[in-house]
């Protein structure tokens, strides 16, 4: 294969596919079906023309006949009158005139066919326009239809790269990290408000205790008397004797040890 060959293929190939890309099948399909009636007027036009030339070749003809028949009794006159060199004249016009006749006629068989082919053809054509006009406007729903199909097609396709989805899920995300932000130091804070006041609720037992503990110092060798109750009576004081044998009694089992 020559390189002008290659050459030649190439354009065609790119120029075919530069005017694919910008065909509009809306557009196509009304410049097709214009197409299509413009023939369908041609075809009238050649239908009638054919037609009128049919019947201009009959009226030839049926003149030609009729004057084959004039000039047939003019022979007829001149033969009854004598006049033998007259009748051969007027037989030798007939004659032309038959032979006139007999082509036209001829003529108008053979028109006659291609006049009824021509109305067919129309025939077929007119219908097939009524249906191209019928499937036009479908087609051209269904071309609309799929255009809106791929551009809704683009457009979800983009939404992952596009700035502005991406910002916005961006910000989604940065709102719910806020959220997350703010209950966890609620519940921080909550907590430690738990925290202070079980520490005030607990602090009086404690101080009860050191302050009783101070008394029990403070008061020596006697003991810290404990609340009386209603049911109960009173606590004796414990003797210093009484818990220095006990005191006596510890050390000598710590000794052993």
């Amino acid at each position: 294969m020559g390189f002008f060959d290659r050459l030649s293929r190439l354009v065609r190939a790119n120029a075919n596919a530069a005017v694919s890309g910008l065909e509009d099948p809306a557009k196509i399909l009304d410049q097709s079906v214009a197409d299509m009636q413009s023939d369908l007027v041609k075809l009238r036009q050649a239908v009638a023309m054919a037609i009128a030339s049919q019947k201009r070749l009959r009226n030839q003809a049926e003149q030609a006949e009729t004057q084959s028949k004039t000039w047939y009794e003019r022979a007829e006159l001149a033969l009854k009158k004598g006049e033998e060199d007259l009748a051969r004249e007027a037989l030798s016009r007939r004659k032309t005139f038959q032979e006139t006749a007999t082509s036209l006629n001829a003529q108008i068989q053979a028109q006659d066919g291609q006049v009824e082919t021509l109305k067919k053809s129309l025939v077929a054509l007119e219908g097939k326009i009524a249906q191209a006009k019928t499937k036009k406007d479908m087609l051209k729903a269904r071309a609309e239809a799929a255009k809106a199909q791929q551009q809704l097609q683009s457009a979800v396709g983009n939404l992952g790269t596009n700035s502005a989805m991406a910002a916005f899920e961006r910000m989604e995300d940065k709102v719910e990290q806020m959220e997350a932000t703010g209950q966890a130091a609620a519940e921080l804070a909550g907590a430690d408000l738990e925290s202070q006041f079980a520490a005030l609720e607990s602090g009086d037992d404690v101080d009860d205790e050191l302050a009783a503990l101070r008394q029990q110092l403070k008061g020596g060798p006697e003991a810290v008397a404990l609340p009386a109750a209603e049911s109960q009576p009173a606590v004796q004081p414990v003797k210093v004797e009484q818990v220095d044998a006990d005191l006596e009694e510890l050390k000598r089992s710590i000794d052993k040890l």
